[in-house]
């Protein structure tokens, strides 16, 4: 006699598993330490084979059936109860088991592609495996290391917990890598160590290289915070290289003199007299040469910030570099040639630039307005994002960053590109500006969906004379506390992890002020807790009937932000920790939470008539308004966040080529206060041929090739086609209007 296994395959009988089986039952319902006679189960055993014909086969189920019936017959009620509860836990495991196989599956034939992550290629082989181990991740994640609270939150689309495969790793988001250190000091890595830089162009292939290594010790973006300030000594090495070069060449007799005038070629100006003292044809050739260099410096940079894919899905890691305040030559030349490179694009048909994110830092007295000195380089950038959509705009000015040091530009506000952002430091170091960025970031984010909040407000007990928006009210307060005890939880966890899991970051301390004798914690309690929001404009529609664009709604939002704004501060004095909110970028989420809440809610006119939620607290992308009455609505909400947003507009490609519009705009933007700002408009170019202009959209009207590819920005990012968003964001992407109506010259 054979039995037949569940997946179709089968085995000999064996009667002991019977037996085991049985024995486990009264094991159940047995007092602790009672002593169950062999001969009972024994006899049972037989009872069951007794009524089994050897010359058949019998299924699992089959057997097991036969065994719940004999307990049953036997009077055994208890053990047979046991046995029932046995039998359906271990049916729901397989089940469970089954369909994670089953989305294993299609994770690794790439059959139900989701395009989660727009940069990552799910159908590599990378990204396949990645998908695959993020399954697995995640579900460990659920039934091992969060808590039933928390696991509930995120079932039941309220809470949600980003990066959920990460946690079971236990590695942290983004960080401010602190360039100007390792540069100066050369760093580590597993194989061999790395010499200081000494000169630009390999300062800027270090850059690539640090962003690369640090991109693979976490889950989320790296930046630089001041890039043009960083680079300054290293443009003084290659000017001292050239000058001296130049001297042999063209002034050999002023060899002697250049050798004993003592030049400090990291501190010394190249603008600096002596150097035209001493040789004018000298200077001029090494400025010259300088140039050149920082320019193939930084193409190099680009060139390998878009090729050095180095995670799963040949994704390319999400680097930032911000920049546009320094004012020394050396500086000012550095910030010329980023922006030329960017303007001139990549490859063969100078293509835009996915990365870096570039962030062009806009500072009052340095580079708003006619007469700074670097206005002339914040009209270089309008051109660039005119052509390129980058950079972005970080306004250094802005209110959540008060108290920074002029004098010192790690404490500049600068940002992810995504968004995030390094705010106060409660746990600063003596002698370290709380608003230092470099060597901080994003530890771990969780973000509150604010729709299921205003769904499950309209159906609690309350109070007589209590309203929907007092019951949210109340509901969003245990939400955001829940949303604090989970990013404590994972805080910890991530805290107890070893520094050899991340020993680039710890050797080198790209992450800053890690102590080896009190941990890793050390470090990490320098990064945000971010507690994010999704859906503002839906959960009013809601609530209220009106979203944040009418004045009913704004009142309503200034109220819930502030709820937001109150608590994390509180978290931060009593848990000493950086909370703090996050307009969350929710490029994944913004789906899968509506998918949810459809599945549960249905369809509800101006809530989820559509496949997205809208991102945090912005203006619904469809709603219409020029890009100025954006600003306005927005920059109302930004002050709440500490912990990263971003406002943008979305042009059309005439107005977007309109320079003096633009400064106007950007302007515009930084004097609201707005923190972050940028501008979407079409970027699309041919395959076939490189044709890029205004006119280009589904045809190429100069080789007639329909292979188009439509660059747009998806949270904050680029990426090389919309097409390539998940089905929430491209269903975004067609609802979004053009912010114009008013002219912005």
């Amino acid at each position: 006699m054979k039995v037949i296994k569940r997946n179709g395959s089968t085995e000999q009988f064996d009667q002991t598993k019977i037996f085991n089986s049985i024995l486990g039952a009264f094991e159940d319902i047995a007092p602790e330490g009672e002593y169950i006679k062999d001969e009972i189960i024994t006899d049972l055993t037989e009872k069951v084979v007794s009524q089994m014909d050897k010359r058949k086969n019998y299924t699992v189920e089959q057997i097991q059936d036969l065994t719940e019936l004999t307990l049953m017959k036997e009077g055994k009620l208890d053990q047979a109860k046991a046995y029932i509860e046995y039998r359906q836990t271990h049916k729901l495991a397989r089940n469970h088991y089954k369909e994670m196989m089953d989305i294993v599956k299609e994770k690794i034939e790439a059959s139900n592609v989701q395009n989660q992550n727009a940069n990552v290629d799910e159908h590599s082989f990378g990204g396949r495996l990645g998908e695959m181990s993020s399954v697995i991740l995640k579900q460990f994640a659920l039934d091992n290391l969060v808590s039933k609270t928390t696991k509930n939150n995120h079932i039941n689309n309220e809470v949600y917990i980003h990066d959920l495969d990460h946690y079971a790793l236990g590695d942290h988001n983004c960080l401010s890598i602190p360039f100007d250190k390792l540069l100066a000091n050369g760093f580590k890595t597993r194989q061999t160590d790395v010499r200081p830089a000494s000169s630009v162009n390999t300062a800027m292939q270090l850059v690539a290289v640090i962003f690369q290594l640090q991109s693979l010790q976490q889950f989320g973006g790296v930046s630089a915070t001041h890039l043009d300030w960083t680079m300054v000594p290293y443009v003084r090495k290659s000017f001292y290289k050239h000058y001296k070069d130049g001297l042999k060449y063209l002034d050999s007799n002023k060899l002697e003199a250049f050798e004993h005038a003592n030049i400090n070629r990291e501190e010394t100006s190249i603008d600096d007299d002596i150097y035209r003292a001493i040789s004018y044809k000298a200077q001029d050739y090494a400025m010259d040469m300088t140039r050149r260099e920082i320019h193939q410096a930084v193409e190099a940079l680009y060139h390998n910030l878009n090729t050095l894919q180095s995670r799963s899905g040949n994704q390319l890691p999400f680097t930032s570099i911000n920049y546009g305040t320094c004012t020394l030559p050396e500086g000012r030349m550095i910030i010329k040639e980023l922006l030329n490179v960017s303007i001139e694009g990549l490859g063969k048909y100078h293509r835009t630039s996915i990365f870096p994110c570039g962030i062009f830092q806009c500072m009052k007295g340095i580079n708003r307005k006619v007469g700074d000195p670097n206005y002339d380089l914040f009209r270089l950038a309008l051109k660039s994002t005119s052509l390129r959509l980058y950079p972005n705009y970080a306004n250094v000015d802005w209110s959540g960053n008060a108290g920074y040091d002029r004098n010192d530009p790690k404490t500049y506000f600068s940002t992810m590109g995504c968004r995030t952002a390094n705010g106060f430091d409660i746990n600063a170091e003596p002698g370290v500006n709380p608003l230092t960025k470099d060597g901080r970031g994003n530890i771990c984010p969780t973000t509150i969906i604010l729709p299921t909040l205003a769904m499950e407000a309209k159906t609690m007990c309350r109070l007589p004379n209590e309203t929907d928006v007092d019951a949210f009210m109340f509901l969003l307060q245990v939400k955001i506390n829940q949303a604090k005890d989970s990013l404590i939880d994972r805080f910890n966890y991530i805290c107890n992890q070893s520094p050899k899991a991340a020993s680039f970051m710890y050797e080198n301390g790209t992450m800053e002020w890690y102590h080896p004798e009190e941990g890793i914690r050390s470090a990490l309690k320098h990064g945000t807790l971010a507690i994010g929001q999704l859906g503002l404009a839906e959960a009013l529609q809601i609530l209220i009937g009106k979203d944040h664009t009418t004045k009913e709604g704004m009142e309503l939002a200034k109220r819930i932000e502030q709820v937001f704004k109150d608590k994390c501060a509180d978290f931060k004095k009593q848990y000493k920790l950086n909370f703090g909110v996050y307009y969350t970028p929710a490029e994944n989420l913004c789906h899968t939470a509506m998918k949810k809440f459809k599945q549960k809610y249905g369809e509800i006119p101006n809530v989820s008539d559509k496949d997205f939620f809208t991102n945090s607290m912005h203006v619904p992308v469809y709603h219409k308004c020029n890009a100025f009455e954006k600003i306005d609505i927005e920059s109302q909400l930004t002050g709440y966040s500490s912990a990263g947003c971003i406002t943008y507009v979305e042009l059309d490609s005439g107005t977007v080529n309109n320079i003096d519009g633009l400064e106007k705009l950007v302007n515009y933007a930084m004097d609201k206060d707005i923190p972050y700002f940028a501008i979407n408009s079409d970027n699309n170019i041919c395959n076939n041929c490189g044709y890029q202009e205004t006119d280009l959209y589904d045809v190429c009207p100069k080789c007639g090739s329909k292979d188009i590819e439509q660059l747009k920005r998806v949270t904050g990012y680029l990426s090389t086609d919309w097409h390539n968003f998940n089905l929430g964001k491209q269903a975004e992407v067609q609802n979004r209007v053009k912010h114009t109506g008013v002219k912005l010259s």
